[in-house]
């Protein structure tokens, strides 16, 4: 893949932040909709709270999430010296911390889309199944999740967004090391603050809007036409 007007390391940013976005999204999905499920179908002790953690990435300033991830997965942290010791994976200052940080700050979009998605279901849809004998897992699976399909598509392609732009948490847990864990915008910042590097920070802001105007695009376009071939299939 290479595009004329960026530089080699330019274009390595842009790979990275692709690679990392993408495994962000898809590592975090399947967590996203058992979650979304959970709080739109069911009212347990602690709901509140959970709601509360779950949101805490917005309003939270991202250093904040990024040092966090570093207390918590550092060689030297507790789930960080466990999976060092237990299966030799080491998340901070390289991509794959980077992607856990892009998933975290997305988490929440991903969650609202697809939770929202749910609750636009009519139940008694779910209920009927119930009653001719499906499961909850079935009914899940069959009912739920293909009516929920717009919001889910949305919510991926949102949160695919948020995660090519986060830069606080990433930066603080994963640091800047260009070919590492330097993404797209940790490679604008970078550029901006160089003396001369002026030409690299706008290529690489024009193209940071570009990917996430058409991401938006990409969502809007997709889940109506997703929920008017399920209408007209109705």
């Amino acid at each position: 893949m290479t595009a004329p007007f960026l530089q080699p390391p330019e274009i390595d940013a842009l790979l990275l932040s692709l690679r990392v976005a993408g495994v962000a999204m898809l590592a975090s999905l399947p967590v996203a909709i058992l979650t979304a499920q959970l709080m739109a179908r069911h009212d347990f002790r602690g709901k509140s709270f959970l709601d509360g953690l779950i949101h805490a990435p917005l309003v939270l300033p991202p250093v904040v999430v990024g040092y966090l991830l570093l207390v918590t997965f550092a060689p030297t942290g507790v789930v960080g010296g466990w999976l060092l010791e237990t299966f030799g994976i080491s998340l901070a200052f390289n991509w794959k911390g980077a992607a856990l940080a892009a998933a975290v700050m997305a988490f929440p979009l991903v969650v609202r889309a697809i939770r929202l998605s749910i609750e636009a279901i009519d139940p008694r849809l779910e209920r009927a199944a119930r009653t001719l004998g499906a499961g909850p897992g079935r009914v899940f699976l069959t009912i739920t999740l293909p009516l929920a399909l717009p919001g889910l598509l949305t919510g991926a392609l949102l949160g695919f967004a948020r995660a090519l732009g986060e830069f606080g948490a990433t930066v603080t847990f994963v640091s800047n090391i260009p070919g590492y864990t330097q993404t797209l915008p940790l490679a604008l910042y970078s550029a901006a603050e160089r003396p001369g590097g002026e030409a690299s920070a706008l290529r690489l802001m024009l193209l940071s809007l570009a990917i996430a105007i058409l991401a938006l695009i990409l969502s809007e376009w997709s889940a109506r036409r997703l929920k008017r071939r399920m209408e007209h299939g109705s």
